[in-house]
């Protein structure tokens, strides 16, 4: 069974520019950006069989990308002078 990758350009289409300006000019960006990615890659191969995880396994992997992925919302957010949302504002 195949499973779709959910690579960061596909969730935040609108703003291509934003990500590929800030995998450019922020290090730590690019670096969270790119174990997001590294990450869904692993769980799209465990989800197709190629690579062997158990489920508790499988669940820790995903809450990991859940994470990561709120932590690239948030800088993206930041970078186009909008809240981040950890104020509550």
């Amino acid at each position: 069974m195949h499973v779709e990758h959910h690579p960061l350009i596909n969730d935040f289409p609108e703003l291509r520019d934003t990500l590929h300006s800030l995998r450019q000019s922020d290090q730590h960006f690019a670096r969270i950006a790119g174990e997001y990615e590294e990450l869904d890659k692993r769980i799209c191969r465990v989800e197709d069989g190629v690579e062997s995880l158990d489920e508790a396994g499988l669940s820790g992997l995903k809450q990991q990308r859940v994470s990561l992925k709120d932590d690239v919302a948030r800088m993206l957010r930041q970078a186009r002078g909008q809240c981040c949302g950890s104020c509550g504002g």
